[in-house]
């Protein structure tokens, strides 16, 4: 006869990612040529064809998810967009034409709007993003308004700099609980459970590296006039500068890890529980790599600005080709083509490193807790249109 326990923990179920990277690849590269085809207008059905292969490849107890958004509503949320934004850059940019004395005091309301109007557009793409995703035959959705979390985004943005951004902890649980607790998976709410003060207790170190990283170049040399002790190590200031910007992306990248566990850790859906095992290192190698790619794809672009110079004027007489090549009109287009192939190439990388792999990896370090009481949910909810997915694109803070 089997004992059980009373207290018995619930059940954890992991989640699985099971995306091919060659096939993610190739849709990326696909992506970008259509792109250029398209002068840009393509990355509206990218983005969904992106989202569907992530959600269709995640699986929670057996189950994948699917992502129904077209690229279509994409286009039409940010036309939309674009009617709203394009006059105010237009009323801004003709102040500054007409009245140049305003131009310096205008500046600061217009960065103060498109903070809280990108705020706006944050929850908004969520809500979108959201009510666009169903797993089991039930769709998420997300209520709630998107001004008010604006609001409180700018609230707490207004305590950041006098914080050094000390208080990004605080600010980032804060404002993560008002979102989740209007997310809804079917007629099961959600919440987030974290706490600004878990997310600075593990990552306190790294805030203090990034101050350090900013400011001590600047302080090295004021400390010496004051110090005797301290000249030599400000004569040694710029290879601190250099010691400290190779260390950035190690700096970032472990921040993220730190933020992404933090995150995930805290989502609940009801009595379903998510929990992150994701180390603090798994993301550095991928931001040194995108960097890598980057530093070789512009070696590429100047060989192949070479290569042009050379097949236009000749490379034997370098002086007299650098005066046929001022104003070439064959070496402009030229360039510009090799300028978007490179944007289109970045774009690539950062797509399969910062999207697909930093989603696999974030996917196989989550468990999920008591699925069952997912099991009988009732669906509701409407769908929500992409007018915020429109402005998130048009300010370019879109996400996953």
């Amino acid at each position: 006869m089997s004992f059980v326990p009373a207290h018995q923990a619930p059940p954890s179920t992991p989640v699985s990612f099971s995306g091919d990277r060659g096939e993610f690849r190739w849709l990326v590269e696909r992506g970008a040529g259509l792109e250029l085809i398209t002068a840009g207008f393509y990355r509206f059905w990218l983005a969904t064809d992106i989202r569907r292969h992530l959600w269709s490849h995640t699986s929670v107890d057996g189950d994948a998810a699917e992502y129904t958004g077209r690229g279509r509503e994409l286009l039409i949320g940010f036309l939309f967009a674009l009617a709203i934004l394009v006059p105010i850059y237009l009323a801004y940019f003709i102040v500054g034409l007409e009245v140049e004395r305003f131009k310096a005091f205008a500046s600061f309301p217009l960065f103060l709007f498109f903070y809280v109007f990108g705020q706006f557009a944050i929850y908004r793409a969520r809500r979108y993003r959201l009510t666009r995703t169903v797993w089991r035959g039930v769709r998420f959705w997300m209520d709630g308004s998107g001004w008010a979390y604006a609001a409180r985004a700018a609230l707490w943005g207004l305590l950041m700099l006098p914080t050094l951004g000390l208080i990004l902890p605080w600010r980032e649980a804060a404002l993560e609980r008002y979102k989740m607790r209007h997310c809804y998976y079917g007629d099961l709410p959600g919440s987030f459970e974290g706490r600004g003060w878990e997310l600075f207790k593990r990552g306190w170190w790294l805030w203090l590296l990034a101050v350090l990283s900013a400011v001590m170049p600047f302080m090295l040399w004021p400390l010496a006039k004051i110090v005797p002790g301290m000249l030599p190590i400000a004569k040694i200031a710029p290879f601190i500068s250099l010691v400290l910007l190779l260390a950035a992306p190690f700096i970032y990248g472990v921040f993220k890890a730190v933020e992404w566990r933090w995150w995930l850790s805290g989502i609940r859906f009801g009595d379903v529980r998510f929990e992150s095992g994701l180390l603090r290192g798994a993301l550095v190698g991928l931001y040194w790599k995108v960097i890598g790619w980057f530093l070789l794809i512009l070696v590429l672009f100047a060989t192949y600005l070479f290569a042009c110079a050379g097949l236009l004027v000749g490379i034997s007489d370098l002086s007299s080709a650098a005066a046929s090549l001022r104003g070439s009109v064959p070496m402009i287009v030229l360039a510009a083509v090799g300028y978007l192939a490179i944007i289109l190439a970045v774009n690539v990388v950062m797509r399969v490193y910062l999207l697909r792999d930093v989603w696999a990896r974030l996917m196989a370090s989550t468990t999920v807790h008591n699925i069952e009481a997912a099991a009988n949910v009732s669906a509701r909810g409407e769908l929500a249109n992409a007018l915020g997915e429109g402005f998130a694109d048009g300010l370019d803070i879109a996400g996953f």
